[in-house]
């Protein structure tokens, strides 16, 4: 058989497997990722690419190399929400790393986390003021969650008594110049509706337009394909300060 052909083969099966474990191991993987789940994804990447390109081996031992570890990465995350003290030895635990403003040293050297790594952490949190943090707490996946003490918490709404409307999530009625039927009955809306709606704006075919949502406070967005917008800025040209 052709290599390109053998080559393309195995890699439809690479892909398509990847893909399946992927979704068995689910979305934890990526929103929570610790030093144990990078490796994992870095090892059964490299054995996918093996899995394609060395053709000069059996591509079914490759294919079982891939499926254990998978099936492995499984089991592990399986555990870990079953018992939560096995997580707390397997995935690790959050550690405070700042308390009142004062830096746990120790408590840092055990985490083999620098200080300046900690203090470009808070910059990037908009704390250049080490007095601001109540609680910096070192979470599994290496990110740093920080408490900023009561006087220097944001004012809300809340804490105002002042009465505010109500949020609401915009769904879409047209994408990509495709009326979306399913979503205005959820409104117990028509295209008659929706028509009129865009003719308010100047439309008169949907297909004008890139995405129209609506939300149940009854705010309506529409962006065209066609914004005629002109003398756009050169960002690069920006001479404000840095």
């Amino acid at each position: 058989m052709n290599e390109g052909l053998v080559a393309m083969t195995r890699a439809i099966i690479a892909f398509f497997s990847i893909l399946i474990f992927a979704r068995v191991l689910g979305k934890q993987q990526i929103s929570q990722l610790t030093f144990f789940d990078y490796v994992l994804g870095i090892t059964i990447g490299s054995i996918a690419a093996t899995l394609t390109t060395d053709l000069s081996s059996s591509a079914w031992p490759h294919w079982v190399g891939l499926f254990i570890w998978a099936l492995l990465g499984y089991i592990i995350e399986w555990i870990t929400i079953k018992w939560r003290y096995a997580g707390k030895y397997l995935d690790g635990q959050p550690t405070i790393v700042m308390m009142n403003g004062k830096i746990l040293e120790d408590t840092l050297k055990k985490a083999k986390y620098r200080v300046s790594d900690l203090l470009e952490i808070l910059r990037n949190k908009d704390i250049f003021d080490l007095n601001q943090v109540a609680f910096a707490i070192l979470e599994p996946n290496g990110q740093i969650s920080v408490l900023k003490k009561a006087e220097y918490q944001p004012v809300t709404p809340k804490d105002m008594n002042l009465t505010v409307s109500p949020v609401s999530i915009g769904i879409e009625l047209i994408y990509d110049g495709m009326i979306i039927e399913e979503n205005l009955k959820e409104f117990k809306r028509d295209k008659k509706w929706l028509m009129a709606q865009l003719k308010k704006q100047g439309i008169n075919n949907a297909s004008e337009v890139l995405l129209a949502t609506y939300d149940s406070t009854g705010k309506f967005y529409l962006d065209t394909y066609k914004d005629h917008i002109k003398n756009l800025p050169d960002v690069g040209d920006y001479k404000g300060p840095y």
